[in-house]
């Protein structure tokens, strides 16, 4: 089994910053990506940031140049820096792995369980 911890969210004023962190545990034999999705009331989940292992970064356009992803690959960890946050940046965020797991060697896609991000104007 692979879980995955987000922790960081909260509540800010527009225009300021946050940090999520995502740390992947479990049965992993290699992570293959690592990434940010969110969800804002009644809409589609949609992808923030991804960043394939040895890959360059993919944003969404919403958010280039505002948001940050990073791994620390040594650590299983993703990160999401969230800079000049605007009133629509408000959403749940939930961190995305794709991981070939431990003696099976087969890829599987997990989520973690969200983290509210809430953007006053």
């Amino acid at each position: 089994q692979v879980r995955l911890v987000e922790s960081g969210g909260g509540l800010v004023q527009a225009g300021g910053s946050l940090r999520l962190s995502c740390v992947a545990s479990g049965s992993i034999f290699r992570i293959n990506a690592m990434g940010w999705y969110r969800q804002a009331p009644g809409k589609e989940r949609e992808l923030v940031a991804v960043m394939p292992s040895g890959g360059s970064a993919n944003y969404a356009d919403s958010v280039k140049g505002r948001f940050t992803i990073s791994r620390d690959n040594a650590e299983s960890t993703v990160f999401l820096q969230m800079n000049s946050l605007k009133p629509e940046d408000t959403a749940v965020y939930y961190c995305n792995a794709v991981v070939v797991r431990t003696y099976s060697y087969d890829s599987f896609q997990y989520w973690g369980q969200g983290a509210q991000v809430t953007v006053s104007s």
